[in-house]
């Protein structure tokens, strides 16, 4: 096989390899891909360059994903300038296939930061409510071995945060695609960027269209709940906080895949850490917007089944609960409520609770 034909079949091989996230690195994609393709020994000079291989993966992003591939780079490019200025104290650089547009499915959003220690950053992500993780990496360099510290954030996208010392801030690394100076963008360059790359898009506009994290308006409205102690004539179980979390426990053994019952469970008397005298207007109040109209339904009348159950509510309010298509959901809420009261026992721990309905969500 001629050597321009067999360099463009390994680049292929190696690009299909990358794709479908079999292999992560250029240097150890191309020599699968060799033993693949020749099934023996192949002479360096017949290697495609990480170039070749970069231009295949293009090809077949576009050949697969169409124009999703367009929407997710610009949305992807937002999120990354939307996370730059929540640190821009620590001068981050967009660098990689987000700023040179050569993305994929699954691509993540690379920044450089640079800081003397990870808290101040790892605080301010918090502060912001992103979940991460730090990964501690040694790569072996020409001038000896050198660890990488890298914060690994799961949003809507991917993020990989790298983080060099600051008096790093002003070297620019060589890229493995090119082996010139790496392509980087501050904020402020990136927002330039931006408006000359999508002019009929509001920058101001999509700032302030930016959602919450419900899930963290959630939490910061259930921890409340610990210190909200209750009637042990009604509540032996103890605090608010217990009480829900064990109603959750018990409506996740009866419909594990309804989010929207899950989450009416879970936030039932939120309104209690509030307003202890209507805890359900309380409650609704606050997670207005937040929530389904059947959650809030559901909310709005779980007191109304104990009333139901005993007997003591009136013809009129009964019809109008059972008239709606909610209603056996509603009864099971019910049942959860009058259950979830027991002494010392094991339930779901609460950020467990709201990881599983967060990954409910996102399926």
């Amino acid at each position: 096989m001629e050597t321009s034909k067999l360099r463009r079949q390994i680049a292929w091989t190696a690009a299909r390899l990358m794709y479908d996230r079999q292999v992560t690195e250029y240097y150890r994609a191309k020599l699968k891909a060799a033993r693949m393709v020749v099934q023996g020994w192949v002479k360096p000079d017949e290697l495609p360059s990480n170039a070749e291989i970069r231009e295949q993966l293009q090809l077949l992003a576009q050949m697969l994903e169409g124009d999703q591939r367009t929407k997710s780079l610009q949305q992807m490019r937002l999120a990354a300038w939307q996370l730059m200025k929540l640190l821009d104290r620590f001068h981050p650089r967009l660098i990689g296939s987000v700023l040179t547009g050569h993305t994929r499915k699954g691509s993540d959003i690379d920044l450089h930061l640079y800081s003397d220690s990870l808290t101040p950053i790892l605080g301010e992500l918090e502060h912001y409510g992103y979940r991460y993780d730090v990964v501690h990496k040694q790569v072996r360099k020409p001038t000896g071995m050198r660890q990488y510290r890298h914060i690994m954030i799961a949003d809507r996208f991917r993020f990989e945060l790298t983080v060099y010392p600051l008096n790093e801030r002003h070297v620019v690394p060589k890229s493995s695609i090119t082996g010139k100076a790496m392509e980087r963008m501050t904020t402020g360059e990136l927002q330039i960027f931006l408006e000359q790359q999508y002019p009929d898009l509001e920058l101001q506009q999509v700032d302030a269209d930016q959602e919450p994290d419900r899930f963290l308006v959630y939490e910061s409205l259930l921890l409340p709940l610990e210190r909200v102690k209750q009637s042990p004539q009604w509540h032996p179980e103890g605090d608010a906080l217990y009480h829900s979390l064990q109603v959750y426990h018990l409506a996740n053994q009866r419909l594990p895949y309804d989010e929207e019952f899950l989450l009416a469970a879970l936030l039932h008397d939120v309104g209690k850490g509030i307003d202890p005298h209507d805890h359900v207007t309380a409650g609704l109040d606050a997670l207005a917007g937040l929530i389904t109209p059947r959650t809030t339904w559901l909310i709005e009348n779980h007191m109304l089944v104990h009333e139901l159950r005993a007997g003591k509510l009136g013809h009129r309010a009964k019809l109008r609960l059972q008239e709606n298509e909610s209603f056996e959901d509603l009864l099971l809420l019910g049942e959860c409520d009058r259950l979830g009261r027991r002494i010392g026992v094991a339930t779901t721990d609460l950020s467990d609770a709201l990881e599983y309905i967060r990954e409910l969500d996102a399926m």
